[in-house]
């Protein structure tokens, strides 16, 4: 497929030439830019690419901008399967009880995806549920293309050099574990209760139950919400809905995930947001979540300050504490780089400003800087954008920056209330008890390391190799130069010799010398030029 969308290039550099059979583009290829043919390669290959070109639109950091652009017009294009596949999978998770469970099945299918599809039914008991089946085959599919994916990101990690500050095999790791915990629906169904036991006490979200009872790794079994989706028309056209009370409860409900719970929803698009009676917002699909510790909410909490306060330098240095240590990050720079990037957009109406784009940008400027971000910050931006959109429906002036300052400065004063202390200077101190614990036996097993008569310190210097080696290549020109030398001597008073064999005119041995010397002499040069 890349081959067919004008990438032989890329193919016979991966050493992959031999195996492509339609080595030739279409006719028109060349109409198309690089990342639109990517896109198009990507589309052809199959759901598990469509969905691993979808993970690389929200990484900025990790791939260029144009083909981020082009990736965001990726959408899965899938047929319901027939319902007699659907009937197979129920079996095996029933057995034979499928009609003990369900009273009807809509053989219809309510949505579908490329992992799963959603079919309305009724349990024996007269409730009306959704059931979410795993597409047939898909398991296997997805493994094969993971196989192939790890294959060709080894490939470019080792052919293609440039490549290798995308870090292609990163990659393909954190698609391998998102989409391994997308396709097994007990870990979704674990996520709805964590989330159902979350907003257990605001009367404004609505989680649907689920029957873990009748759920397992390929079906999922829920309550069927009585309301529209948001993306219906008719879901604001509903009587009794405010706009603006609905905005404010899942602005609520989403800060109070990523400030208060540290779990939050990855994919709250107005698909998944149902507006039900009494101006109340139920959720659904639960199958990307993040995670959050304690110290990236304090970082985001304190990135929206510095974001409200025009305070650059303090955003990059959030950026570089929650990347890998890098001794090579120029921070004074990177905040030139943000400013140029934010500050053009302050003051602007909110209608006019995207806070969620505008932060995923600056992940890129982050990967110039050589920071590589955790996958839980780049879902979470991804969130922002999504919630911005979905803002937007409900209000056009949408004010998100002023939401979230209003929820992150609630977090930096709860930082430094005294339970918040009290719990940290207790994380401190049960550390500092276990280092005290630890440190006379490593002490002691330090000690006896050192008295060991096999015992040497290692140690390496930046550049040691090139010293060492020139170091040596010197040795070998020097001792050229003796043995040359000695050769030269001894020719020279070979030459006062009156008897023995001679060679062109002069004593065998002086001339036999002095060739002996220009060979090595050659030697000695070629050497020196090559160090």
């Amino acid at each position: 497929m890349f081959a067919r969308n004008g990438f032989q290039n890329v193919a016979e550099r991966l050493n992959l030439g031999r195996f492509v059979l339609e080595r030739f583009a279409a006719a028109d290829v060349e109409r198309f830019t690089p990342p639109e043919r990517l896109r198009m390669a990507f589309e052809q290959l199959g759901p598990t690419f469509v969905k691993f070109g979808q993970l690389l639109a929200t990484r900025p950091d990790l791939v260029p901008e144009d083909v981020v652009e082009e990736f965001k017009k990726l959408h899965d294009q899938v047929q319901g399967v027939p319902f007699e596949a659907v009937q197979r999978v129920l079996e095996r998770q029933f057995g034979a009880g499928v009609a003990t469970v369900f009273r009807e099945i809509d053989p219809s299918p309510l949505a579908a995806a490329s992992i799963a599809q959603v079919h309305r039914a009724v349990l024996n008991d007269g409730t009306p549920v959704v059931v979410k089946v795993q597409r047939p085959g898909i398991a296997a599919i997805i493994r094969d293309d993971i196989d192939i994916l790890y294959f060709l990101a080894e490939l470019l990690n080792r052919y293609v050099p440039e490549s290798r500050v995308y870090n292609p095999m990163a990659m393909v790791d954190e698609f391998f574990r998102t989409l391994e915990l997308e396709t097994d629906f007990v870990v979704e169904a674990n996520n709805i209760r964590r989330f159902a036991e979350n907003f257990k006490d605001d009367p404004s979200i609505k989680i649907p139950h689920v029957y873990l009872d009748y759920s397992g790794r390929e079906v999922l079994v829920l309550e069927a919400l009585s309301g529209v989706p948001l993306s219906n028309r008719r879901a604001l056209a509903q009587e009794g809905v405010d706009a603006d009370s609905v905005m404010r409860a899942g602005v609520r409900a989403y800060f109070k995930m990523v400030f208060k719970d540290g779990f939050f929803h990855g994919d709250l698009h107005a698909g998944n947001l149902f507006i039900l009676p009494d101006n109340r917002l139920g959720l659904i699909d639960f199958g990307i979540v993040g995670r959050l510790n304690r110290r990236t909410q304090d970082s985001i909490a304190n990135m929206f300050v510095a974001l409200y306060s025009e305070n650059y330098e303090r955003l990059a240095y959030e950026y570089v504490d929650l990347a890998p240590y890098n001794d090579q990050v120029d921070v004074a720079g990177f905040a030139r780089d943000l400013q140029a990037l934010l500050a053009p957009y302050f003051g602007l109406s909110m209608k006019n400003m995207n806070v969620g784009l505008l932060l995923m940008r600056s992940t890129s400027l982050a990967a110039k800087h050589r920071l590589m971000l955790p996958a839980e910050l780049m879902l979470f931006f991804k969130s922002i954008v999504t919630i911005e959109g979905v803002g937007r429906i409900l209000a056009k002036d949408f004010d998100l920056l002023s939401h979230a300052l209003e929820f992150a400065s609630e977090l930096v004063r709860v930082k430094y209330e005294p339970g918040r202390i009290r719990d940290d200077v207790l994380n401190v101190a049960r550390d500092s008890a276990d280092l005290l614990y630890e440190l006379p036996r490593q002490l002691k097993h330090l000690v006896r390391k050192v008295n060991h008569p096999e015992f040497a310190v290692r140690f390496s210097v930046n550049e040691m190799d090139d010293l060492k080696r020139s170091i040596e290549t010197s040795s070998n020109i020097i001792f050229l130069g003796f043995v040359i030398g000695a050769l030269i001597l001894s020719g020279s008073l070979a030459l006062f010799l009156e008897r023995g064999p001679r060679l062109f005119g002069q004593p065998a041995i002086s001339t036999l010398s002095y060739a002996l010397a220009t060979v090595l002499g050659l030697v000695a040069f070629r050497n020196y030029i090559r160090k």
